[in-house]
């Protein structure tokens, strides 16, 4: 086995990372590792310094990657050598103190409250067929709870109490979380129960099902969202994400903690949270442009 296998394992079994992380990594290490070879000849783990990885950033450079990309990719790189470090195979990080392109600071991309309400309240947009119940289910899920894409995927009926109103998901390394859900969507999650067990009995364990009776996967609840999506907003980024931003940016523009956010969404840090406070701060200064006498001579 090859040392990057072994660290592809080590992300996946002891750390925990998502199917989908892990390929981000392999895939991000194997580029690097072609890029070497071409260059030198042959991969060697303990040969690779840090003239090496500068060639291959001014290369991501010209080939027009963002510098957000490359961030990603020499990330990889650099806790590939953490982990070659962590088991004696190398002395030092050859990607430590690389200095990288600036990344500019992209502020999340929501959906406003009025066209998310009309999406949801107001009839005719979803049919009362079991693929117009569920996806409306789905799609109020996101936006109810702020739940990630694999989060979604993975939900079972018993993670569901209908009762308390919470949902039991298994976030990011494993992690599992409790969130609260509006009162409203238990009306929507009964019916589709009912019509999916009338129409597919117990055929799987998951809560959430394809016309076909199978547990719903990524493609499908992608597009479904973005389907639904373009009906009420002309943003150019639509997805299961989006409505994920959308949660928490809505929850901070109505004065919701930003600690209590941070739980409900399962980051690991508060910084990953703080971004949604951008735009609300935006918000709150559009707000005193229009409501102070002076507001405008700022600008």
């Amino acid at each position: 086995m090859s040392y990057q296998e072994s660290f592809i394992n080590y992300l996946k079994y002891e750390k925990r990372y998502s199917p989908h992380t892990a390929v981000a990594y392999k895939n991000d290490l194997d580029q690097f590792v072609d890029f070497y070879t071409k260059m030198v000849g042959e991969f060697h783990v303990k040969e690779v310094d840090r003239d090496s990885l500068r060639s291959w950033l001014l290369q991501m450079i010209e080939q027009g990657l963002t510098p957000r990309s490359i961030h990603r990719k020499i990330t990889s790189v650099k806790s590939f050598y953490n982990y070659l470090m962590r088991e004696e195979i190398v002395d030092t990080n050859p990607a430590a103190n690389l200095t990288l392109p600036k990344v500019r600071k992209k502020l999340p991309t929501f959906v406003d409250e009025q066209s998310l309400n009309h999406l949801l309240d107001d009839g005719g947009v979803f049919d009362d067929t079991f693929s117009g119940i569920r996806d409306k289910l789905i799609v109020s899920l996101f936006y109810g709870t702020g739940i990630r894409l694999s989060e979604l995927l993975g939900l079972k009926d018993r993670d569901v109490d209908t009762k308390e109103y919470l949902i039991r998901v298994l976030g990011k390394r494993k992690k599992e979380r409790v969130i609260p859900y509006p009162r409203e969507i238990n009306e929507l999650l009964n019916a589709y129960i009912e019509v999916r067990n009338k129409t597919f009995g117990s055929k799987t364990e998951f809560l959430l099902v394809t016309d076909k009776g199978e547990q719903v996967y990524e493609k499908l609840v992608y597009r479904l969202v973005t389907r639904n999506l373009e009906k009420v907003t002309s943003l150019e980024k639509k997805s299961p994400h989006v409505l994920r931003h959308t949660y928490a940016t809505h929850l901070l523009n109505r004065g919701a903690d930003l600690n209590a956010v941070k739980e409900l969404l399962g980051h690991s840090n508060l910084a990953a949270t703080q971004v949604y406070t951008h735009t609300t701060f935006e918000k709150l200064r559009d707000s005193y442009k229009q409501a102070h006498p002076r507001g405008d001579k700022n600008d």
